[in-house]
C-alpha cells in the first residue's frame, strides 16, 4: 500500500483521543445502529441467505486458488472487447500508469467514481502533484474532498459528519472547487442533495476522463461492473471520452453465474436493499456508446503476499460491503480514523497489515483492534473468519512481525513491544510440558490467593484496567477431581 495516514500513532492511542470526542461518538452510533437494524431485515428476507453466504465463500475462494488462469483470461476478455489491461505491481506504479493515461489525453481534470483502490494508491495525491485534478463525485467522498478530511468508513466516508458540519463545509468549501453552495442553504438533507447535484453537474457534463474502481470483474466476458446508489458513478462511466479502472487483482469472478450470488448478497449487506439502485456494467468499448477508450490497471500492491498467507488469505474474499464495521463494538465508538487506513473497522484490521506488512507501530497494533466477539464472522457475506486472522497476525506481531516486499525474501524483525507477551508464552509452554511443575503452581497460586492483586501492575495495567483479573479457584480442578473420584463422590 502507499502508506498510512500521515503522522498517525498506533490504534491504542488513536482511539484513546476518538472516544473523548462526543460529537463523533453520537454520530456513529446513530448511523451503524440504523444501518445495521436494515440490513437484519432485508438479510431476513431470503430463506436461502446461508446458502449464499457459503456460495459466495465458495467461490472466492476458489477463484484466489486459480487467480493467475482467471487473470489471464481477464486480460484477453478485455483486449479482445477493445479494451487494454495494464499491470500494476504496487501503489507507486499504478499512480503512474494512471497520470501517463491522463496527461495522454491531453487534459488536467478527471471526475472519479468512489474507489477504495485508488484511495489505497494516494492516487488523487498523485494527480495532484502531476498537475492533474481530481474530482470526487459519491456525496460522501465529495464532503471529505471539500472538508480536507479523510474517510472513516467503507460505505459511508462521511459517517462521522453530521448534517450541520456538512452544511458548514459546503457554504465555506464548494465555491474554491466549482460552483458554490446557494445561499441560505439549510441540513436539510434534499436541500444539501441538490446543493452537491448542481455542483457536480457542471464537472460530468465539462470533464473528458473518468477514473474508477470495480466491484467486480467477469473473467469469462472482461466485464466490469459497479454497484452505487446516487448515480453518480453512471455519469463517470458513460460521459467521458476516456475510462480508467484502477481495480484490485482479488476483484475477480469467473463466470456471470457467480456474479448472480454476489447481487444477491452485496446490497443487502451494504445499503440494506434488495438490489442496488445503479448497477453500470460495461465490456470494452462501443461504437457511439459511452467512452471510446477504456483501460484496465490492475493493482497487486500487497494482494499476492497476502494470498500466500493460508490463513490471512480470506480477507482476500471481502466485498467491501462493510458489514463488519456496522456491528463492531471498537468501531463504533473509536470511528474509522483511528485505524490509519483507508480500510478501517474489522475488515481493515486484518487486511491493511497484510498489505502493508507489520513493519509500522499502526500496522503492528491493528491486530490487537479488537474484542474478538465475532460479530463481524456472524455477517460477513463471504464468511470471513476474522476473529481467526486476527490472532493469526497477533502470533506474526508477538514472533517479530513479518515485512514482506515485492522481490524480496520476508524478513523477520524484532517486535517492538512484545517482549514480556513472548517470555510469558515461553513460561507457559515451558509450565505446559511440564505437568508436575504445572501442578505444583497451580497449588501454590490456590493456596495464596487472598494476597493476589485484583489488576496487573506495570505494562499489564492496558488489559486490567478496565476488569477485574480472574478470581483463582480455592482448589485446583486435578486436585478436585482426584478427591471427589471424577465428580462422583460429592454428596
Amino acid at each position: 500500500m502507499s502508506g498510512t495516514f500521515v503522522g498517525m500513532p498506533a490504534f491504542p492511542e488513536a482511539a484513546r483521543q476518538a472516544v473523548h470526542d462526543r460529537t463523533l461518538r453520537g454520530n456513529l452510533r446513530h448511523a451503524t445502529r440504523t444501518i445495521r437494524a436494515k440490513r437484519e431485515k432485508a438479510v431476513a428476507e431470503l430463506s436461502d441467505w446461508a446458502e449464499l453466504r457459503e456460495a459466495g465463500r465458495r467461490i472466492k475462494d476458489h477463484t484466489l486458488r486459480h487467480l493467475d488462469r482467471y487473470l489471464v483470461q481477464l486480460e484477453e476478455s478485455v483486449t479482445a472487447a477493445g479494451g487494454t489491461v495494464h499491470w500494476a505491481a504496487d501503489a507507486e506504479e499504478a499512480n503512474r500508469i494512471v497520470t501517463r493515461l491522463v496527461r495522454a489525453t491531453g487534459e488536467s481534470e478527471v471526475v472519479k467514481v468512489k474507489s477504495m483502490a485508488t484511495q489505497e494508491i494516494g492516487l488523487n495525491e498523485a494527480l495532484e502533484a502531476a498537475g492533474i485534478r481530481a474530482y470526487e463525485t459519491d456525496l460522501a467522498e465529495l464532503i471529505v474532498q471539500l472538508g480536507e478530511d479523510r474517510p472513516s468508513h467503507i460505505l459511508v466516508p462521511a459517517i462521522h459528519r453530521n448534517r450541520g458540519e456538512i452544511r458548514d463545509i459546503f457554504r465555506a468549501r464548494m465555491g474554491r472547487w466549482g460552483r458554490p453552495a446557494p445561499e441560505g442553504l439549510t441540513d436539510t438533507p434534499a436541500e444539501l442533495a441538490e446543493a452537491a447535484r448542481l455542483h457536480l453537474r457542471e464537472k460530468f457534463l465539462r470533464a473528458k476522463v473518468g477514473v474508477s474502481g470495480a466491484n467486480f470483474m467477469v473473467a469469462q466476458t472482461g466485464t466490469l461492473v459497479v454497484v452505487e446508489s446516487e448515480g453518480n458513478g453512471r455519469m463517470c462511466l458513460t460521459l467521458p471520452e476516456t475510462l480508467i479502472s484502477v481495480v484490485g487483482i482479488e476483484k475477480i469472478v469467473p463466470t456471470w453465474r457467480d456474479l448472480e450470488v454476489f447481487l444477491q448478497t452485496l446490497p443487502r449487506s451494504s445499503t440494506a436493499e434488495r438490489m442496488n439502485p445503479y448497477t453500470s456494467m460495461w465490456t470494452g468499448t462501443a461504437d457511439g456508446d459511452g467512452p471510446t477508450a477504456f483501460h484496465l490497471v490492475l493493482l497487486d500492491n500487497g494482494r499476492s503476499d497476502t494470498l500466500a498467507d493460508e490463513v490471512g488469505r480470506q480477507a482476500l474474499r471481502c466485498i467491501r460491503c462493510s458489514a463488519c464495521l456496522n456491528v463492531c463494538p471498537v468501531y463504533e465508538r473509536a470511528g474509522g480514523h483511528a485505524y490509519g487506513s483507508v480500510y478501517p473497522g474489522p475488515i481493515g484490521a486484518i487486511l491493511s497489515p497484510q498489505l502493508r506488512g507489520t513493519g509500522s507501530e499502526i500496522d503492528a497494533s491493528l491486530p490487537y483492534a479488537s474484542s474478538l466477539c465475532g460479530a463481524c464472522y456472524e455477517v460477513c457475506p463471504v464468511a470471513i473468519d476474522i476473529p481467526e486472522v486476527l490472532v493469526h497476525l497477533r502470533e506474526r506481531v508477538a514472533e517479530g512481525g513479518r515485512v514482506t516486499r515485492r522481490g524480496e525474501k520476508v524478513v523477520l524483525k524484532p517486535a517492538k513491544g512484545h517482549a514480556a507477551e513472548r517470555a510469558a508464552m515461553r513460561a507457559a509452554r515451558w509450565a505446559f510440558s511440564h505437568p508436575g511443575a504445572l501442578r505444583a503452581g497451580q497449588r501454590l497460586a490456590s493456596r495464596t490467593r487472598r494476597f493476589h492483586p485484583r489488576t496487573l501492575p506495570g505494562p499489564g495495567r492496558a488489559w486490567s484496567g478496565t476488569r477485574d483479573l480472574p478470581a483463582v479457584p480455592a482448589e485446583p480442578f486435578r486436585d478436585w477431581w482426584q478427591r471427589t473420584d471424577g465428580g462422583k463422590d460429592t454428596k
